[in-house]
């Protein structure tokens, strides 16, 4: 029996609601982000470039969603983006993750940015395997960041250079 094959296209505002509900069940975890509720979908439009938004579709049904927010409003760092991937706990281990930043590493450099970055909570082992396995590279630990339900967390932080853009 053949693999569903895993489709990756644009995300458009037509898919909020299945994004959010993926969105939402990271967020339950504690593990995905210091976010404690979702956005409506105009706010996260306004704080997510337009051009890196991806869905990962399997049989029709979205599994998983990708997208690039800006780190600063100052031209300097216009090249340089905050990656986000969330994936549906149904289908957690089916290499969604990795396809999604494939793909948005591509369509960043496509689009101009040189630097990717990431802050992952430190026992989110499967998104630090994530961003090793596609060239993050580990650059520094922030200690008590910031507070979850209370609770202080602490981030690792990831950088990931391209390789085309910005040599």
């Amino acid at each position: 029996m053949m693999k569903p094959e895993i489709v990756i296209t644009e995300l458009l505002p037509g898919h909020w609601t299945e994004v959010s509900d993926i969105y939402k069940d990271g967020i339950d975890t504690g593990m995905a982000t210091f976010e404690t509720d979702i956005p409506s979908w105009e706010s996260w439009d306004k704080n997510h470039i337009r051009s890196c938004r991806l869905l990962a579709m399997i049989e029709n049904k979205i599994v998983g969603w990708a997208a690039l927010s800006p780190v600063s409003s100052r031209c300097v760092y216009g090249g340089v983006a905050e990656v986000s991937v969330y994936v549906d706990k149904e289908a957690w281990g089916k290499k969604i993750g990795e396809k999604l930043i494939r793909k948005i590493i591509m369509e960043s450099e496509i689009n101009g940015y040189w630097t990717l970055q990431s802050g992952v909570f430190p026992e989110n082992i499967a998104s630090i395997e994530l961003h090793r396995k596609v060239g993050f590279r580990e650059i520094g630990y922030r200690e008590k960041v910031g507070q979850l339900e209370g609770i202080w967390k602490d981030n690792i932080l990831w950088e990931r250079r391209s390789k085309i853009i910005g040599k």
